[in-house]
């Protein structure tokens, strides 16, 4: 019998040092505690000595329940650590996001340095990242990237719809309103819709009668930059646009679009009249007025008539006063193009009429003629 209440005993401290080292839970440990007991009350002679092992389990138990106890006070003060640490986290993260930086001049606030000192340069005008092959300057790293694709011919950004390519993503962006029949941008005025935002600013000036666009030459106003471009091509003698079969130019597109046609011979309108041809309907439309003898441009001022709007457009500048067609040699001024060119002969030296008989040449047809006299002996 003492020989199993020692192997006992020696069990039960066993289990005791288990405890205190792994903090075994306590149902666990009742279940063990309740087997040992079964074990002794099987024999009934070892009742006497039971006692003093229910003394020392009691102990145990004691022993078991204080660091059971302590178990929780350390969980419980580990979770409370834990909280005051997200707690701590939380506070600096409100303290970080609340601590903003703000630019002096325009009250834009940024959430680091770096970015405000970037925003910075477009106040203090500082541009240090430069092309180095045009010289352009930027003022960040990205945008100096992206100007790179001008001369590169990058164009990353593909359409999916078309494959058509930009060089940068807002450019496919408003290209994708094509597809998607996107309007964005209404007329308060008269409720038309656009896509781009430039469109509906250049229509705005519809209803306004803005326009902000003035020849340097003559001082007329136009509505659109591209009208402008093309009516200064009148004073400067630009031509851009070639047509690539026969080399004539061009001061418009629609001009060398209007041209083409004649080597395809499309759309072709002939007059009944005359048998001559027209690459538009409107061509000949006017063309037949010389035939009639119709004249429905009529002056305002003055009452006269004109078969072609365009005669009446010049003929409205002997009111005006306007000379829109000025010499970039001398600043002369004139209201029809051919004069000008004609008074660009005296710079150029240019002689383009000839004498059939003695091939002299002159710079004016007035004088060929005045010349032809000194031949035929009679006044022409």
């Amino acid at each position: 019998m003492d020989k199993v209440s020692k192997h006992t005993k020696k069990h039960l401290v066993k289990q005791l040092r288990f405890m205190k080292m792994a903090f075994i839970k306590e149902e666990s440990e009742d279940m063990r505690i309740e087997e040992t007991f079964k074990v002794k009350q099987e024999d009934t002679e070892g009742q006497t000595d039971l006692i003093p092992l229910k003394e020392e389990c009691q102990e145990l138990n004691d022993v078991k329940e204080e660091k059971h106890h302590d178990f929780i006070t350390a969980e419980q003060y580990f979770s409370c650590s834990q909280t005051e640490k997200d707690s701590s986290r939380k506070k600096s993260l409100t303290t970080r996001s609340k601590s903003s930086f703000t630019c002096q001049q325009c009250g834009k606030s940024y959430n680091k340095k770096g970015m405000l000192k970037i925003h910075m340069r477009i106040h203090n005008g500082e541009k240090p990242f430069t092309c180095q092959q045009c010289g352009k300057r930027c003022t960040e790293k990205g945008n100096l990237k992206k100007h790179m694709r001008v001369h590169t011919g990058e164009k990353p950004h593909t359409c999916p719809e078309c494959r058509k390519s930009f060089s940068h993503i807002g450019s496919l962006k408003v290209h994708m309103r094509i597809h998607t029949g996107e309007s964005p941008y209404t007329c308060q005025h008269c409720g038309k819709s656009f896509s781009h935002k430039a469109t509906i600013n250049a229509h705005m000036r519809v209803h306004t009668g803005e326009k902000p666009y003035v020849c340097p030459y003559c001082g007329k106003s136009f509505k659109h930059q591209g009208t402008l471009n093309g009516h200064m091509r009148i004073h400067t003698g630009e031509k851009p646009f070639t047509c690539d079969q026969c080399g004539k130019t061009f001061r418009s597109k629609v001009n060398l679009n209007c041209h083409v046609k004649t080597h395809s011979r499309e759309n072709r309108f002939i007059c009944h009249h005359c048998g001559r041809s027209f690459t538009e309907r409107e061509h000949l439309k006017n063309h037949v007025i010389t035939h009639t003898g119709e004249k429905p441009f009529m002056c305002l001022h003055c009452g006269k008539s004109c078969s072609q709007e365009g005669n009446l457009k010049v003929h409205m500048r002997t009111h005006t006063g306007e000379r829109p067609f000025t010499c970039p040699q001398c600043g002369k001024s004139f209201t029809v193009k051919g004069n000008l060119k004609t008074h660009m002969r005296i710079h150029t030296g240019e002689k383009p009429f000839t004498c059939p008989q003695c091939e002299m040449s002159f710079t004016y047809t007035t004088d060929l003629k005045r010349h032809l006299q000194t031949h035929s002996g009679k006044k022409l």
